[in-house]
């Protein structure tokens, strides 16, 4: 039987262990959302993780939603990336960047000129982001018209590249948490009447066409993608039949021989079982021939919780995302069994050193 810390290959990706490094957004960058050589340190600190999966990255201006997060669209942001891959690459750890185009969940004096944030519906959700303002209600949007679409996908397959260029081992596309492409996703918040709303096989165009371009222009195995299927986060609402959907999505994505699918269990950083889901026939779908692929379990896992589900081959990995913030070596404490440090809620997001890099390791006693 596979254990928690046993090597692992996924795709193009060979790991160390079964521990993943969710993404966790700190809100750190630099000018330009620039990573800094700050961000670098962070992420080397916590290299020991079988993989880490970066903090949320824009692929474009527009898709930008919170202050100080990082794009991948530049010149400058490809190099600063560049000082974080190496970092982590020298210290032995693998690293994937994770896409992001938040849609609705923006404020204007984010977006580029002022504009209102693009998303799948002109609906306001119902949330807040973080501006220089601190936190603010988001913007209403405008609905993308149809001729947009293929923009927004040759911005992804653009962003897949330059993290290539970057130096990241991979990718992994942002499908959850009620952005972007979760506003196509669920029925609950796409409202549209033209070939990306109304039934499921709509819905799930965009996400299958920019999964397809960037696989076409970076190779299947170095593409994972994040799904929460049920997850309430930033206004997203129950889908009339979100097993339906997210099966689909999977049947439809299994011919691809993505690297990994990377699944929320429950609500986002809340309780697990928020709406009634069966992930185990959500997994059943990904398969690679006669051989399942490679799934990433997240939300709310304990050290047992993950090493039972190693264990029995309910997941390959495990992804933590808070106790990584605290804990920059989380892999040896879950190995030894040691005691997790607190994080600091004041230093989450924004800000210096503090609460960022300072957390120190756990000495451990020779065996």
């Amino acid at each position: 039987m596979p254990t928690l810390f046993d090597p692992i290959r996924f795709g193009d990706i060979a790991a160390t262990n079964r521990i993943v490094m969710a993404p966790l957004t700190r809100d750190r960058a630099g000018p330009a959302q620039t990573p800094t050589p700050l961000m670098a340190t962070y992420y080397e600190q916590r290299a020991t993780a079988g993989l880490i999966v970066t903090e949320a990255t824009q692929i474009s201006a527009e898709g930008q939603g919170y202050l100080d997060t990082p794009g991948i669209y530049s010149a400058e942001q490809v190099a600063g990336w560049r000082r974080v891959t190496d970092a982590v690459h020298g210290r032995g750890g693998k690293i994937v960047l994770q896409l992001w185009h938040v849609g609705r969940i923006s404020h204007v004096s984010l977006q580029p000129n002022g504009q209102p944030p693009v998303s799948s519906t002109a609906r306001r959700a119902n949330g807040k982001t973080f501006t220089a303002n601190g936190f603010e209600n988001v913007s209403v949007p405008r609905a993308l018209r149809l001729d947009e679409l293929p923009r927004i996908v040759a911005e992804y397959a653009l962003a897949a590249r330059n993290a290539i260029d970057a130096g990241f081992d991979g990718v992994e596309v942002h499908g959850a948490n009620g952005y972007l492409l979760e506003q196509f996703l669920r029925d609950s918040i796409n409202d549209r009447t033209d070939a990306y709303g109304g039934p499921k096989e709509n819905r799930a165009r965009l996400l299958l066409e920019v999964l397809n371009a960037i696989v076409a222009g970076i190779g299947a195995g170095r593409t994972g993608l994040r799904l929460s299927p049920v997850t309430p986060a930033n206004d997203a609402r129950q889908d009339s039949d979100a097993q339906g959907l997210f099966n689909y999505v999977i049947e439809q994505l299994s011919p691809l021989k993505l690297a990994f699918v990377h699944v929320i269990e429950g609500a986002t950083g809340g309780p697990r079982d928020v709406a009634p889901f069966d992930y185990a026939a959500l997994r059943s779908r990904f398969k690679q021939g006669n051989e399942y692929g490679a799934w990433i379990v997240n939300n709310g896992y304990t050290r047992a919780m993950a090493i039972a589900a190693v264990a029995s081959s309910a997941a390959d990995m495990v992804a933590f995302g808070k106790p990584f913030i605290s804990n920059p070596d989380l892999v040896e404490r879950l190995r030894h069994d040691a005691p997790l440090a607190a994080l600091n809620p004041d230093t989450l997001f924004g800000g210096s050193a503090r609460g960022y890099t300072d957390y120190p390791p756990l000495e451990l006693e020779p065996a």
